[in-house]
C-alpha cells in the first residue's frame, strides 16, 4: 500500500556562513544508489518499495525503480527501512570522553544520523559568538550531522538575540530549572519564555526544583545519608512534579511552547498530560534509562554507573513512560549522553550532592527500544520511528528535510534488521567511555547500514567516514508542531 506521506517540494534554504550552519546539500553530486526489497517505515505505515538516491537526496520511492548504470545497488531483503535517528538531547566535549567524532561513530552504529550539543556562553559571551565558536568544532569533528542548542543561565539578553538565532538557523534554547539562580530571575525567564515562543524558538527546560534539591541533599548529608545509595531520596519525584507545575504554568501564561527534557516519573508525566488535555503546547522527552532501570540499581555497589539527573524511579514509573510513548503523551526518547569512564562513575568520593551525572547511550538507545518495545507490543514500528526520529525532526525545526522517507528529503536512511539477536558488549562500544551499563543485555533488532545524505557512513561494524564530513544543519523557526 501507498504510505500516507506529504510529497514536497524541495526547500530553498539559506546559507549562513557566520555561523557555519548551512544547507546539507553537496556541493559535487554524489554516486546514485538504490536500495532495494526493503520495506520503508515512517510514523503513517510501511511500504514494501526501492528507494532512489541521487545527489545526496532522495529521488525516487516505487517498486522496481531503474537506476543508471554504475549506480551502487543495495539489497535490503529482509530489512526495515526508517529515517536515521535524531538525538535532540547530547552533551559532548569538554571533560567527558566523547568529542564530535566519537560522539558520531557511536551514533551512527546506532541509527542515528543527526546528533546534538549544548552550548555554554562563556562570561560576558554572545549567545551567537558562543555558537559560532561551536561551530568551529562541528566543522573539523563531526560525522554525523549537528544542531545546537545554548544553555541560558541569565535570562535578560534572551529576547534581543533571538532573531539573530533563529535568521541563523538555531531553533532551541536550554533552562534549568534546578539551579538557584533560575529562582533568582524567574521574570526574566517569563518574559524571555514568550519571545522565545513568539520568534519560532523551542525553549528546553530541565524540570527540578531547586530548593527541594538543594535542601534535601544537604539533610542526607547531615544525617549521614550522603552515599549514592540514597540519590533516589536526594531528588525526589516530588522536585519534578513541582518543577513541571511552574513549566506548564509558564507556558500557559505565555502561550510559548515547552520541551520538558528526561521526564522519569508518573507523577510528573500526569502534570504534562494534563496539559496536553488542554490544548497547552507541552512536549516531553523521557530517556533510556528510565525505560530500561529501576531505582534497585543503586543497592548494589556499581551503584555509579547508574546517577543521571533525574534518579531511576520505580517499575510503576517505568511502565507509565512506556504507556505515554504509545499513547503519544511522551513524544521523545532522547540519550541525554554524556560519556563519563567507568572509573569515574565509580569514584567512591561522589555524593549525593557532587557526583557525575550521566550515562552513554547513543549506540545502544535505538536497538533497546526497538528491541523491549516492538516485539513485546508495547510500542509500533511506527511509534518507534516517531520517537526517535519523525517528532524530534517537527519540534526541532529539521522537518521534511529529516525525519522520514520521502522524495525531497535528505537521504538520512537505516537498514535495520528487526531479526539479528546478539548481546550488548562492551568491545563494540565507539564511545570514548568504553562501556554500556547493558553489557549482556540480549538485543533483537539491530541497524545494519547507516546512510547519512547519500553517503553510506556505517556497514556492518565500522564507521566508514572520516571526521569533518559531518555538517551543522540550519534549522527553520517552529512554534506548535502536530504531533
Amino acid at each position: 500500500m501507498e504510505p500516507n506521506v506529504p510529497r514536497y517540494p524541495l526547500a530553498l534554504v539559506l546559507v549562513v556562513t557566520l555561523l557555519g550552519a548551512t544547507t546539507i546539500r553537496p556541493a559535487q553530486p554524489s554516486a546514485e544508489i538504490v536500495i532495494r526489497n526493503g520495506v520503508i517505515v515512517t510514523v503513517e505505515g510501511q511500504l514494501a518499495a526501492d528507494v532512489l538516491i541521487r545527489d545526496h537526496e532522495i529521488t525516487g520511492i516505487a517498486e522496481n525503480l531503474t537506476a543508471t548504470a554504475g549506480a551502487r545497488e543495495i539489497d535490503a531483503s529482509g530489512m526495515l527501512v526508517p529515517p536515521g535517528g535524531i538525538d535532540p538531547h547530547v552533551h559532548l566535549g569538554g571533560s567527558r570522553a566523547d568529542d564530535y567524532t566519537s560522539g558520531s561513530a557511536a551514533a551512527l552504529a546506532g541509527g542515528i544520523t543527526t546528533i546534538s550539543n549544548f552550548v555554554s556562553p562563556r562570561d560576558g559571551e554572545e549567545i551567537l559568538d558562543a555558537l559560532r565558536r561551536r561551530a568551529e568544532d562541528v566543522r573539523a569533528q563531526a560525522i554525523a550531522d549537528v544542531i545546537l542548542h545554548p544553555l541560558i543561565r541569565d535570562p535578560s539578553p534572551i529576547p534581543d538575540a533571538l532573531e539573530a538565532m533563529a535568521d541563523a538557523g538555531h531553533a532551541s534554547l536550554k533552562v534549568f530549572m534546578v539551579r538557584p539562580t533560575f529562582d533568582h530571575t524567574v521574570p526574566g525567564f517569563m518574559t524571555a519564555l514568550r519571545a522565545a515562543g513568539a520568534t519560532g524558538l523551542l525553549m528546553m527546560m530541565h524540570c527540578e526544583d531547586a530548593a527541594i534539591v538543594s535542601t534535601t541533599g544537604a539533610r542526607l548529608m547531615t544525617e549521614g545519608r550522603g552515599s549514592l545509595r540514597y540519590f533516589p531520596q536526594a531528588r525526589p519525584v516530588l522536585a519534578e512534579v513541582v518543577a513541571t507545575q511552574r513549566a506548564v504554568a509558564m507556558s500557559e501564561s505565555t502561550g510559548a511552547p515547552i520541551y520538558i527534557v528526561h521526564l522519569s516519573s508518573e507523577s510528573a508525566l500526569r502534570v504534562a498530560q494534563d496539559a496536553q488535555a488542554r490544548g497547552l503546547p507541552v512536549y516531553v522527552e523521557t530517556r533510556p534509562i528510565y525505560l530500561h532501570l529501576t531505582e534497585e540499581r543503586f543497592a548494589g555497589q556499581d551503584r555509579g554507573l547508574f546517577v543521571g539527573q533525574p534518579p531511576l524511579r520505580t517499575l510503576r514509573d517505568q511502565d507509565a513512560l512506556w504507556t505515554g510513548l504509545a499513547s503519544g503523551t511522551v513524544h521523545v526518547v532522547g540519550t541525554d549522553h554524556v560519556a563519563y569512564r567507568r572509573e569515574q562513575k565509580l569514584d567512591s568520593d561522589q555524593t549525593v550532592v557532587r557526583h557525575r551525572a550521566g550515562l552513554n547511550n547513543l549506540q545502544v538507545i535505538r536497538p533497546m527500544l526497538y528491541s523491549e518495545g516492538v516485539p513485546r507490543g508495547r510500542i509500533t514500528v511506527e511509534q518507534f520511528v516517531a520517537v526517535t526520529s519523525t517528532n524530534p525532526a517537527k519540534l526541532f525545526g529539521l522537518y521534511p528535510r529529516k525525519g522520514t522517507v520521502d522524495v525531497g528529503a535528505d537521504t538520512d536512511l537505516v537498514l535495520w534488521d528487526p531479526g539479528d539477536t546478539r548481546p550488548i558488549r562492551d568491545a563494540d562500544m565507539l564511545s570514548g567511555s568504553g562501556y554500556s551499563v547493558y553489557s549482556g543485555w540480549e538485543i533483537t533488532g539491530w541497524p545494519r547500514m547507516t546512510i547519512r545524505r547519500g553517503e553510506v557512513v556505517y556497514e556492518n561494524g565500522p564507521v566508514t567516514r572520516e571526521a569533518g564530513s559531518g555538517q551543522l544543519v540550519y534549522r527553520e523557526r517552529v512554534r506548535a508542531p502536530m504531533l
